[in-house]
Formats: structure tokens, C-alpha cells, sequence
């Protein structure tokens, strides 16, 4: 389910609790609704709003720190494919055939982490397989003089850490949120608004303004879910960088 859906879905039962806050307002005695109850109902609608904000705020730190790591280690990625294939254009001909090896890998390898292919779902071990391949080729290179022994040192080190972040990225988690955090924060947003229609007499300001906070709560709920979604979705990270990080030979 997509975090659009997913906010919708939130918004339409934050809308139905509020018309059921409306409903036991005509419904209930003026008695429950007035005098001592009526500072219970408050003081207990303001604890959980105050849990609530605060669940909002950690997930929303938790979800936008675990965003920016993974934007950070495609950048590394991207910036670790770039200098290898530098390095192995400095290296020579023997380069040449590694270098065609690594623009197949790039494009295999976008496929994979942004799963643009659904059909197909690879484990760590057959994401590896391949960038392996590179290095033990790497290993392979006769060196004819210092500075191809010093390329091909630093071409097995970029190639070790780029390896090790694409792994990383694979065994990411297509959705690293979790669901019960966010299935307790809408139960609270129900509950605080059923509340607060219960407060007063509906009329077309109140509805109005219930509607906008309602509005505000689910776009809090989508960005949550959105940032939990690095590889998916209208906020993912950008995979162009990576695509066209390596012009064609």
C-alpha cells in the first residue's frame, strides 16, 4: 500500500470518529458532557494528544534520519562507481573489459535496489555474486610498473567499499516503518478527535476547522510513511544520479 493510500485511509477514519464525536453529542445527556466529566474528557483528550505529539515527532526524526543515511550511502555508491571506473581507465586496455563489466553491474545493480523488476527479488549472496566477480578480476590485473600496482591497490579498496554499501542497500527493507507505531497513533488521533467534536454543538466553523486538523494530521501520517519508503514512492530517493553516473564506452 502506497503512502498516499495509506494517508487517505487515515483522513477517512479521523473524518468518521469526528462525525461519531458529532453523533454522541446529540446523544448523550447534557450531564456527561458538562461540569466534572467535562474536565475529565479534557484533561484525558490532552494526555493523549500530548502522547500523540510526541510519537509523531520520534517517528518523523526516526523515518527522516534513516531517509538522509540512505541518501547518503547511494551518493558514497554513486561517487565509489565513478572513481572505479577512473581508476580502470587510468589502468589501461586490461581495464577496458572491467569497465564494460561495471556499467552491466550499475544497471543490474539500480534495478535491484530501486526493485524496478518486482518479478525478481535477489538475495545479498546473488547481489554480490557479480561485484565479486569484478574484484577477484581486479586481483587478477598484471601490474607492469608502480603506478599500475598503486591503481590497481585503490581500485580493489573503492571496489571493497562499494560492495559493501551495495549489500547494504539490498538487505534494506522496502518499508523500514513500523506498522504497530502507526496503527497506536491513529487510534489516538481518532480518539482525540471524536473528542473534540463532542466538545460543542457542531456548526460550519467547527466542522470546518476539525476538517483542516484532520487534513493536518493525515499529511503527517504520509510523510511519516513516505520517508519510511526511501526506494518507493513520490519522495524516494533519486536513482538518475546512479543511471548515468557512467557515460557509455
Amino acid at each position: 500500500m502506497s503512502a498516499v493510500e495509506s494517508a487517505l485511509i487515515v483522513l477517512g477514519l479521523i473524518l468518521i470518529s469526528t462525525a461519531a464525536g458529532v453523533r454522541l453529542r446529540r446523544k448523550l445527556p447534557e450531564t456527561h458532557l458538562s461540569g466534572d466529566s467535562k474536565d475529565v474528557i479534557k484533561l484525558a483528550t490532552a494526555l493523549v494528544a500530548t502522547m500523540a505529539a510526541l510519537v509523531t515527532a520520534l517517528l518523523f526524526a526516526a523515518t527522516r534520519a534513516s531517509y538522509e543515511t540512505t541518501h547518503g550511502q547511494v551518493g558514497q555508491l554513486t561517487a565509489n562507481v565513478i572513481e572505479l571506473d577512473r581508476l580502470l581507465r587510468d589502468y589501461g586496455d586490461q581495464g577496458v573489459a572491467l569497465r564494460q563489466a561495471l556499467r552491466r553491474d550499475v544497471s543490474a545493480m539500480v534495478n535491484a535496489i530501486w526493485r524496478d523488476d518486482q518479478g525478481t527479488v535477489l538475495t545479498p549472496e546473488q547481489a554480490s555474486a557479480t561485484e565479486a566477480e569484478v574484484i577477484a578480476k581486479l586481483r587478477h590485473l598484471v601490474q607492469s610498473d608502480s603506478l599500475q600496482t598503486s591503481l590497481q591497490a585503490r581500485a580493489s579498496t573503492v571496489s571493497n567499499s562499494l560492495a559493501q554499501i551495495q549489500l547494504t542497500l539490498y538487505a534494506h527493507p522496502s518499508d523500514s516503518l513500523a506498522k504497530p507505531f502507526v496503527f497506536v497513533l491513529v487510534l489516538w488521533l481518532c480518539f482525540i478527535f471524536c473528542t473534540f467534536a463532542m466538545s460543542s454543538d457542531a456548526n460550519a466553523t467547527m466542522l470546518s476547522v476539525l476538517f483542516f486538523c484532520a487534513l493536518s494530521a493525515a499529511s503527517a501520517i504520509y510523510l511519516i510513511i513516505e520517508l519510511g519508503q526511501p526506494f518507493d514512492g513520490l519522495m524516494q530517493v533519486p536513482s538518475g544520479p546512479l543511471r548515468q553516473a557512467l557515460a557509455p564506452l
